[in-house]
Parts: structure tokens; sequence; C-alpha cells
């Protein structure tokens, strides 16, 4: 399967997670809307029962026919209910003469009338509901009970639970990922040093028969020392995968010094239209590397621009001061990266290249993000223009 087609699935079932979640999300706050709207009728009528009891009692006591105190028992025993389901909510009644009395506030503040007053111009300016009657009862302010507004908010706080849990699960899991990817790593580097070993001590072996059987051809033996150049780069790339997994030693280089040295190394291997910009070491700038694994990460650089530029072009380095960091611009002019691929070229298995695994980059990001805490991403890039990868290390 394609690199792309992976990566497109991958993207496809996040979109399929996030609307599942959406979808989940939306019926919760459907079904929260409906019982909250079913507890606020029901809310209503606990105090339109408590304004008829209240107005009965009022009405009772001014009842001419002698039979008040039985039919005023009745009327307790109906108030005391009445009031028992207003217990959870907030409620001020208003006489005709303007005197107020409370409901759920308390022994005290049910009957305090600077409080009351207080609460009932909150009511009014919040425009909480108001219901009219007669008598002591001529208007009822109230509010929503506490279950009404928890059932409003359960939306919120699922939302939120939600958002924890997935976050909490993506660093989990990614952890887990990068730990395991790591373990990887280390193994097929350490695997692919080991291996490389045998064939560069043969190799070894050939290149001083073969000098032995060249003395006296002085031209012979040039391209002897080339094939010795090589065998110690070979070398150097075996040491710098047995270095992976491992924590490596960083000391504090020139980065103008060690960026020259790659220079010329690349400059001799690529085509004579190729032009190399390189700053000059006026002043040394120190930054914390280690040698090798840095190196690696620049030549990779440098040979993707070659690839990309296809033997015409100019590969450019500019280097900054940023307070306690150094970074390092290494321009193309290549045939750049489109926009929707420049977040995904650090992964393993991305390549535009017909051969290759894919993984230069992605090491490249592990070298430096990893083992030197540092920085490196794709500053710009345009397509038949050039791009601009940035790394960032910590001076020294």
């Amino acid at each position: 399967m394609a690199v792309a087609d992976i990566y497109s699935k991958k993207h496809r079932w996040k979109i399929v997670l996030a609307l599942i979640g959406l979808v989940i999300v939306l019926i919760t706050m459907v079904y929260s809307m409906y019982l909250a709207e079913k507890l606020a009728e029901n809310e209503e009528q606990k105090v339109r029962l408590y304004v008829q009891a209240v107005t009965k009692m009022a009405e009772s006591s001014e009842d001419p026919n002698g039979s008040v105190q039985q039919f005023d028992e009745g009327l307790s025993l109906e108030l005391s209910i009445a009031e028992e389901l207003l217990s959870s909510i907030p409620v001020v009644l208003e006489s005709e003469t303007g005197e107020l009395i409370g409901n759920g506030y308390g022994n005290e503040r049910d009957y305090d009338q600077e409080f009351l007053n207080t609460r009932k111009k909150a009511f009014i300016e919040s425009g909480k509901l108001v219901i009219e009657g007669t008598g002591y009862s001529r208007y009822v302010y109230y509010d929503r009970s506490r279950l009404y507004n928890l059932i409003t908010y359960f939306p919120l706080v699922q939302i939120l639970l939600l958002s924890a849990f997935v976050g909490l699960g993506y660093v989990v899991f990614s952890s887990s990922r990068r730990s395991e990817q790591n373990r990887v790593w280390a193994g097929m580097a350490k695997e692919t040093a080991h291996q490389l070993g045998t064939p560069i001590s043969a190799i070894i072996a050939w290149i001083d028969l073969l000098r032995e059987q060249l003395q006296g051809n002085p031209e012979q033996l040039e391209i002897v020392d080339e094939l010795v150049n090589d065998v110690d780069r070979l070398e150097l790339v075996a040491d710098r995968f047995s270095k992976i997994g491992s924590l490596p030693k960083l000391e504090s280089i020139d980065i103008y010094e060690q960026l020259e040295k790659s220079r010329v190394y690349m400059e001799r291997r690529a085509s004579k239209r190729i032009k190399f910009d390189f700053p000059k070491n006026n002043e040394p700038v120190f930054v914390k590397m280690n040698v090798h694994l840095f190196e690696w990460v620049v030549e990779n650089l440098i040979r993707n621009s070659l690839d990309a530029m296809g033997g015409n072009g100019t590969i450019s380095a500019v280097v900054k001061s940023e307070s306690n960091m150094i970074a390092i611009d290494l321009s193309d002019t290549g045939k750049g990266i489109p926009l929707n691929k420049q977040k995904t070229v650090f992964q393993p298995g991305f390549t535009t290249k017909s051969r290759g695994w894919g993984l230069g980059l992605s090491l490249a990001k592990r070298i430096i993000e990893n083992y030197h805490k540092g920085k490196i991403f794709v500053k710009n890039s345009k397509v038949n223009e050039g791009t601009t990868f940035t790394i960032k290390l910590h001076k020294a």
C-alpha cells in the first residue's frame, strides 16, 4: 500500500471519529434541552400551586362565615405541601402592600425584607419569571432550581470531560507509540551498523591489497586514496547508526566550521552546475551538538535538495542568533514541497522518490529534537521555486 494511501486513510478515520463524537454531543444536548424544558414546566406548575395555596390562605382569613378555622387547617396542609414542593426553587412573594416573603432561603432570610428586596431586584434585572396572583401573592418572582441549572450545563460538562478524555488518550497513546517507534528505530539502526561492519572490513582488506599491487603507479594510487576516503565515510555512517537509541555526547562546536565541512564533502559529490552559498566563519558561534549526528542531518537535507534541483541550482545556508538558540536555514532552488505535504515530510515512509524508504527526514527530526532538544521544520516552500528547512540548536 502506498504511503499516501496510509496517511489518507488515517486522516479519514480521524474525521469519522470526530463526526461520531459530534453526533453524540448533539444527541446529548437535544435530550438535555428536552429534560430542562419538562423540568421548567414542572417547576412553573409547582409555583402556581404555591401561589394558589397562599392566595386561598389569605382569602380565608377574611371569610365572614365563621368556618374559617376548619378551612384554614385544610389550607395550611395544602400550603405546607406546596412549600415542600418548592423546597428547591427560590421564590419571593410580594403582597398588595409591597411586603415580601420568601421561600427556600431559610427561616431567617424568608422574612428578611432587605435580603428579599435585593433578590427581587436581581430577578427583575435578570428577566426572571414572574407570576401574578392576588392578595399576598400579587407578584411571585422565582428562579430556576439548581437541578435545572445542572441539566442545562450537563452538555458543556460532557464536552469538557470528553475533550479531557480524548486529550489524555491522545497523549498516552502517542507516548506509547513514540516509545515503540524509538525501540524499533534503535534496533534497526544498531542491526544496520552491525551488518555494515563485515563488508567494510572486507573492503579495507581489498584496498590494502590494491595498494600493495599498485606501488609505483601514482595515478592508480590516487584512486585508492579516494576509495579509502569513501570507506572512512562508510565507517562514519555505521558509527552514526550505532549511536541511534543511545544518549549522544553533545560538545561545543563552531556551527560555521561544521557547516563548511559538510559543504566541502557534498560539493565534491554534486554536479558542477550546483552552486553552494554558505556563510564564512568571521566569528565563531558555538552550539551544543554531536558532530557525527549533525553531519548526518545536514548531508541528508543537502541530498534531498540535490534530488529536488535535478543537477542545476543553488544551495545556501544562513545562520541567525535567536535568544538562547542558533537557527540554521538551509535553502535550495528545487521543485519545492506542496503545501498539503509539508506537515507529513517528517513522517516515516514519506518519500517522493521512486526508490528509497522515506526515513531520512524522520531520522533527522529524531536526531535534532530527541537528541539535541532542538527543532527542525519546513520554514517555507513553494512549488517550482524552492524550499527552506530550519534547524534550531541551543547555544553552547
